[in-house]
């Protein structure tokens, strides 16, 4: 991964591109919202019910407002008419409200269920990538991006359905009111308006854009460099660098309160603009509508209509422009979540691929050449097998390639030439998910789910018994010291599992690696942090749970393949040496000089004297 320096050193471009367009995103968005088409027809029927009857209200007043006139002859009607005005106003009323609950009601499954889809669908495309992208994302950053995008999703369609389309369908009901009712200027100033908002808001919103974009890139980096911070925790302590790590964070803290005072700034210069149009263009209907009661083309009424008309499209016409810029920033965020979805796999199955059938287990690697990068090549040419039932064991110097086999066999990475078979079967002709189902693994980096330790073993095969689970504990001899914890099997592993020893976590892996029981088992320096008698209590269990099973070790420590029915000796991606510890030993070789390197290692470790300076 590429190191992030001090804060004086130029950051990386983030991760995800720029939106390419507005409608990019709507477009991507639109399957998940088809899927409830029924939902959102019938949601967009309420709206315009709504809206009716919210449009019906003023005129009904008017009305009410024109039978109040004591001009009229007949006193009774004065009495009788207001009364069935009023009740037809208070229905209208209710109607408002009755319509605009029924249509939340029916569209908020659209809405949740789109986000709970979308969410999933990048949830399950992250697994889908290889681990290479994995190794070089930014968990920080991009977790911010796909809690933003899903956010913006719920964003993006309320305020579409609940502030959009309603204040849409109400301007063009008013609007087509006014130009039916009265003279052209009424019309005329409400679309002159109109328009002049809406070019404004948007001309002014697309230059603010970049401004937002800039202000969530700078908190994505500092997200990023805190929670980065925060899982190195040990390392940053170890090294005293505290205030470095404060510092590199003040940075991007520094650059996102410029980017957001900008934003502001920017914000009150929009707000400012749009309320001095509304201000116009309210001040000159209602000059023409006094202009037309003092003339007479006009009564009272109209004068109250048409006052009230502005009043019911001044809130959601001044709101318009922070929805707008809330459209475009969800957007910008649901396109960048979605660009998540764009990246390519790098390992995929194949077209026809089909499930893997194991039987006899045989692992064969033929003239297998890797690397991860054209200057970082690691394996040059390498072919040997694991006949089924057998114990094979790889040892060789740091560096030499060794668990860059395990990576291979799960697919995590293509072999760049050559090929891997099981049974005969390419592994890259099968499906992932069968081949990994063959495999199980016990890694020399154990990570832990933040979870109890009970969960992380059970973890190997969920939905095992708990008598199956504290079985491979006992195996993998960690059960005594579970028991002997406060709360048992409930006890907190911590994130990655840091309140466990390293050998403590060792041992878990091992238990899930045996719960799981799949017909190949690789053990990756399984175990380089146990110590010497908890290493030769586990051998016991690791012999046992190898027997009539295809096993891969790969080890550093040389005592703990003695047993292997073949050692391969790995040096710079190629194999020197072939056989088993007695033959490799009469070779008086490579593998020779480590094991007495390593036996003189072991009796200095032993020794009296060393004991007691100790």
């Amino acid at each position: 991964m590429r190191h992030q320096g001090s804060s004086d050193v130029p950051l990386p471009p983030p991760t995800a591109s720029a939106p390419k367009s507005n409608w990019a995103a709507v477009r991507k968005l639109a399957p998940y919202l088809w899927e409830y088409r029924l939902r959102v027809v019938a949601a967009l029927l309420m709206l315009v019910a709504a809206k009716v009857a919210n449009v019906g209200v003023p005129l009904v007043l008017k009305d009410i407002v024109d039978a109040l006139n004591l001009k009229s002859g007949d006193p009774r009607a004065v009495l009788v008419v207001p009364v069935a005005l009023l009740l037809a106003y208070g229905a209208l009323r209710l109607g408002v409200s009755l319509f605009t609950e029924l249509r939340e009601i029916v569209f908020s499954r659209v809405t949740q269920g789109a986000v709970r889809n979308v969410a999933l669908q990048v949830f399950d495309h992250l697994f889908s990538l290889s681990l290479r992208y994995h190794l070089e994302r930014q968990t920080g950053g991009m977790s911010r991006d796909i809690e933003r995008g899903t956010r913006a999703i719920s964003s993006l369609v309320s305020y579409t359905l609940y502030s959009i389309l309603p204040t849409l369908v109400e301007m063009a009901l008013v609007i087509g009111i006014l130009m039916v009712k009265y003279d052209w200027w009424f019309a005329g100033i409400a679309l002159v308006a109109l328009a002049a908002y809406i070019m404004f808001t948007v001309v002014v919103t697309e230059w603010r854009t970049s401004l937002r974009r800039t202000m969530n890139e700078q908190d994505s980096r500092a997200n990023q460099r805190a929670v980065d911070a925060l899982l190195n925790y040990e390392t940053v302590k170890i090294f005293g660098n505290e205030a470095h790590e404060a510092r590199r964070y003040d940075d991007n803290l520094h650059r996102w309160m410029v980017a957001a005072v900008k934003s502001q700034n920017s914000l009150s210069l929009l707000n400012l603009g749009q309320s001095f149009i509304i201000a116009t263009a309210v001040t000159l209907l209602v000059w023409r509508a006094t202009v037309g009661v003092v003339n007479g083309s006009m009564n009272l009424g109209d004068l109250v209509l048409v006052n009230a008309f502005m009043i019911q499209l001044y809130a959601p016409l001044s709101f318009l422009g922070v929805i707008y810029r809330e459209i475009r920033q969800a957007l910008t965020d649901i396109e960048r979540m979605f660009s998540i979805l764009e990246q390519n796999r790098d390992v995929a199955d194949a077209p026809d691929a089909r499930p893997l059938a194991v039987s006899q287990g045989t692992l064969r690697f033929e003239d297998v050449q890797f690397g991860y990068s054209p200057a970082r090549q690691v394996l040059q040419g390498l072919s040997f097998e694991v006949p089924g039932g057998e114990t094979v064991a790889i040892v060789g110097p740091s560096g030499a390639g060794k668990s860059t086999l395990s990576r291979l066999m799960f697919r995590f990475y293509e072999v760049d030439s050559g090929r891997i078979t099981i049974d005969g079967q390419d592994i890259a002709q099968v499906t992932q998910a069968s081949l990994r189902a063959a495999l199980g693994i016990v890694p020399q980096d154990t990570v832990l789910f933040n979870d109890t330790i009970g969960y992380n073993i059970a973890y190997g095969r969920p939905g095992a018994s708990h008598e199956e689970v504290e079985a491979v504990a006992r195996a993998a001899q960690i059960h005594d010291f579970i028991t002997r914890q406060p709360l048992g099997w409930n006890t907190q592993v911590g994130e990655r599992g840091l309140k466990l020893s390293g050998g403590e976590k060792q041992r878990v892996a091992i238990a899930r690696a045996l719960l799981k029981n799949p017909p190949i088992l690789i053990f990756d320096e399984a175990t380089s942090q146990l110590d010497s008698a908890n290493e030769k209590a586990i051998q016991a269990e690791i012999r046992m749970a190898s027997r009539n099973r295809t096993t891969l070790i790969i080890a550093h420590r040389l005592s703990t393949v003695v047993d292997a029915h073949q050692i391969l000796v790995l040096a710079a991606g190629r194999i020197v040496e072939r056989g088993t510890h007695a033959q490799l030993l009469d070779l008086s070789g490579v593998y020779a000089r480590m094991w007495a390197l390593q036996q003189e290692q072991s009796r200095q470790s032993q020794s009296p004297e060393l004991l007691q300076v100790a």
